[in-house]
C-alpha cells in the first residue's frame, strides 16, 4: 500500500525510535515526555521503549534469574494510554485512533542511542 511504501521510504519509525532517544537525553530529572501516536506501529515502538527505560517490561523467561540492568530513566505516569472521549471522536472522528503515552524523566543518566533500538 501507499501508506507502507510512505512509511519505509520516509524511514518514520526509525525517526520515531531517534526522537525518543533524543528525548531521553535532552530531558531534565521530572521532564514529561508525551506521545501521541496514530498507528499500532509507532504505538508499539512508544509502548516497548517507555515500558524498557521504565522497567516495567516483561523478563524473557519466568525461570531465568532477573538481570540486573540499567536503572530506570523514566517512570510511567499512566500505564494505560489515554484514549481520546467519544465527544472528542464526534468532533475529530481521525481522533479515534489516537494514543498518549507519558513518562517522566528520572534523575538516571540515559542511555546510548544505539540501545535505545
Amino acid at each position: 500500500s501507499f501508506q507502507a511504501l510512505r512509511i519505509h521510504i520516509n524511514r518514520e519509525l526509525g525517526e520515531i525510535e531517534d526522537g525518543l532517544a533524543a528525548a531521553e537525553a535532552m530531558l531534565k530529572p521530572g521532564g514529561i515526555l508525551a506521545v501521541v501516536s496514530f498507528h499500532s506501529l509507532e504505538d508499539r515502538i512508544v509502548k516497548r521503549f517507555l515500558a524498557t527505560r521504565s522497567g516495567a517490561a516483561g523478563r524473557p523467561s519466568r525461570h531465568r534469574p532477573e538481570m540486573a540492568g540499567p536503572a530506570p530513566t523514566f517512570e510511567l505516569v499512566q500505564r494505560k494510554p489515554v484514549l481520546p472521549a467519544a465527544s472528542e471522536q464526534a468532533d475529530n472522528p481521525r481522533a479515534r485512533s489516537a494514543k498518549l503515552r507519558i513518562g517522566r524523566r528520572t534523575s538516571a543518566p540515559a542511555q546510548p542511542l544505539q540501545e535505545a533500538r
